[in-house]
């Protein structure tokens, strides 16, 4: 009886910490790692195999591989190409993560061809950045079955969004309902007509939480964009959050879970935009990926921000090359 199968496309950073915790996970009893640098990709798969022997570790099959891998994959998760890297005249800055749109175009377009190549049936979850526009080319570029391919969008930035207001109202993360939508980039936006916490709208939290009653949409978009940075200008990378967000997704499509997350792909019609643009919403994700779209209605000020944030990957497609960009 075949067991449930990952690939890892990319061991760098990110992929070696989606490695890390998949094998946590436990869902997957075979794990493919695959890597331009062959030997990085033994080191990782070894290294982590060898990990299974811990007693509370489940028996996992980890190896390094090649294309013919994803033939019998049941979920990719690609996070090949490089990453921006801090500005060492601007230690405090924010690089764009569009920065590496050309070097990465031309990794994922070698990557979901070689996936294309060898299977239709896998869920194929991306990571590289500039996300938004890297969906688009892996969606639209190769026939693969329509939202089967989706990235992990706003995820992380949600995740960043729940921890700050959790921490103005002094609760815990888990008490927080709310998302960001739009690029996976400076653009997104807190969609806080829709943020809940404990019940409470955000325009009712002053009343009932210690939080500043003058904390504007403004703000909590400035301080969840600032978050990332803030990582990532200590430490030269960001990837337990991102590889926590894509595991998730995994074990969500795997159990059929029908959970809402805001993950990016093609707008097929949502928001007046038909096959011209990926970007973030909330969707329902099982087992065929994308089973739903669910496109909220949004106030003036998130509206305003949908078409800045849609501007921006537009902008990066076009440096990407994609072909539908009018």
């Amino acid at each position: 009886m075949r067991s449930n199968k990952l690939v890892v496309t990319g061991a760098g950073h990110v992929g070696s910490q989606v490695l890390t915790e998949a094998l946590h996970m436990g869902l997957f009893g075979e794990i493919a790692v695959i890597d331009t640098n062959e030997s990085v990709a033994v080191g990782e798969a070894l290294d982590s195999l060898q990990a299974t022997g811990a007693p509370h570790m489940a028996a996992i099959d980890v190896h390094s591989g090649g294309i013919e891998d994803y033939k019998n994959a049941d979920v990719v998760i690609c996070a090949a190409g490089p990453s921006i890297i801090p500005d060492p005249d601007d230690p405090t800055g924010r690089p764009d993560r569009s920065l590496v749109t050309t070097v990465n175009s031309k990794v994922i377009r070698q990557v979901m061809g070689d996936i294309a190549s060898q299977t239709r049936e896998a869920i194929v979850i991306l990571i590289t950045n500039p996300l938004d526009t890297m969906v688009y080319i892996a969606e639209n570029e190769f026939g693969y079955p329509p939202d089967r391919v989706f990235g992990t969008g706003t995820m992380l930035d949600s995740t960043r969004l729940r921890q700050i207001i959790a921490a103005h109202c002094m609760v815990a993360p888990s008490s927080v309902q709310g998302y960001l939508m739009g690029e996976h980039g400076l653009t997104a936006f807190p969609v806080l007509s829709r943020l809940t916490v404990g019940g409470y709208r955000f325009d009712e939290l002053p009343a009932v939480f210690p939080i500043n009653p003058d904390l504007s949409a403004d703000d909590i978009r400035e301080e969840v964009v600032q978050a990332a940075y803030d990582v990532f200008n200590s430490k030269g990378w960001t990837n337990a959050g991102i590889a926590q967000s894509a595991v998730s997704l995994a074990r969500t499509v795997m159990l059929d879970e029908r959970a809402i997350h805001p993950v990016c792909s093609t707008l097929r019609g949502e928001y007046g935009h038909l096959d011209d643009v990926a970007l973030s919403m909330p969707c329902i994700i099982g087992r065929n990926g994308i089973e739903r779209r669910l496109p909220v209605e949004l106030n003036a000020w998130e509206s305003a921000h949908l078409e800045t944030t849609i501007a921006q990957i537009r902008a990066t497609m076009v440096e990407a090359g994609t072909p539908r960009v009018r």
